[in-house]
């Protein structure tokens, strides 16, 4: 559910953004793992593991439920809580399948990945991938009716995407939708509606549908004009965010708990995180504007994919829910940290 190189949502392969959902890059990136001196303990595996599920990624996960649920004027309660374990799950199922559909991709250009290099089997990945899915789908028939009737259609998209439309001009458009159906699950989780949420999820699948676009350039570069729309976009979205609050797009007025106006604290903080949004994802999208190589273009999808944190916690804050806005922003310094290690593409 988030953008990732070439897999999910490139021509050459690229989830969230699956969210969906974010790069794979030529070659090890500094505090990766190479096969050959991976070792054979606990702790190589552990790390093979964390490589192939880019487990720094699931920080930016759990702010779509949260932001779903912020829609709804409702409090966070165990089914919301549910449903970010249900959205963990499916993410993580993606990024499984994801390596295993492009192992072939892999051992030619990402040699080090895990599957290539020998780390893990594949078979191994797809069992993952189909275990995870069924817990995923498990823990949204806990959540309830509403939830499983957004989470079916998530898993189905994200199966879809990794098998048959990352390489498509489809794909870009399935990763979005992955990520919009991710906040939605939030939302029905906590409220049983999916309708108060539908602009937060808009909001969300514009930014994941440039972000996944950009990505298809990440190994082989690519024309400015993708890094530029994307820029734009951000542009457009961060406006949106600070926008008064029943500006078209927020909360709707009859969902008086989550109605920004409630909480005056929340248009500064979300101005401020609609900021935050545009530095961690306008500037190296600028960057890959000016100079679309590889190495630039990976910045700015993994910049893109960062952007989810801040993004997610605007449109909470935006709705009036001040905890589950800076719940969700307490994430990022955690992603970063880990980012050093892993690649979250």
């Amino acid at each position: 559910m988030t953008p990732r190189p070439p897999g999910p949502d490139q021509p050459t392969t690229t989830s969230p953004p699956q969210s969906p959902s974010p790069s794979r890059s030529q070659g090890p990136r500094a505090g990766t793992t190479s096969g050959a001196g991976a070792g054979n303990g606990a702790g190589a595996r552990t790390r093979a593991w964390a490589e192939l599920l880019r487990l720094p990624a699931l920080f930016t996960v759990p702010g779509d439920a949260l932001a779903g649920a912020a829609t709804t004027g409702k409090r966070v309660n165990p089914r919301t809580l549910l449903a970010i374990a249900s959205s963990l799950c499916l993410y993580e199922a993606g990024m499984a399948l994801n390596d295993w559909a492009d192992q072939a991709e892999d051992a030619l250009e990402r040699p080090h990945r895990p599957l290539p290099s020998g780390r893990i089997p594949p078979p191994a990945a797809l069992v993952a991938a189909g275990a995870l899915t069924a817990a995923g789908l498990a823990l949204a028939v806990r959540a309830g009716r509403p939830a499983l009737a957004v989470a079916a259609p998530l898993a189905a998209t994200v199966w879809a995407y990794d098998l048959a439309l990352k390489r498509t001009p489809a794909g870009p458009a399935a990763m979005a939708t992955a990520r919009g159906l991710d906040l939605l699950l939030g939302a029905t989780a906590t409220g049983g509606s999916a309708r108060p949420a539908l602009p937060s999820a808009l909001t969300l699948a514009s930014h994941t549908l440039a972000v996944t676009t950009v990505s298809r350039g990440e190994t082989r570069g690519g024309s400015p004009l993708a890094p530029l729309a994307a820029l734009a976009t951000t542009g457009t979205l961060a406006w949106t965010l600070t926008r008064t609050p029943h500006a078209p797009g927020t909360a709707p007025s009859r969902y008086t708990a989550a109605a920004p106006s409630l909480h005056p604290a929340a248009d500064t903080l979300r101005t401020v995180l609609a900021a935050a949004f545009v530095a961690t994802s306008g500037r190296p999208l600028l960057h890959a504007a000016l100079n679309p190589s590889p190495p630039l273009t990976q910045r700015a999808v993994g910049g893109g994919i960062r952007a989810m944190i801040p993004l997610q916690a605007a449109l909470a804050a935006r709705s009036g829910a001040l905890a589950s806005a800076l719940l969700t922003v307490a994430l990022a310094p955690a992603a970063r940290r880990f980012a050093r290690k892993v690649s979250v593409t």
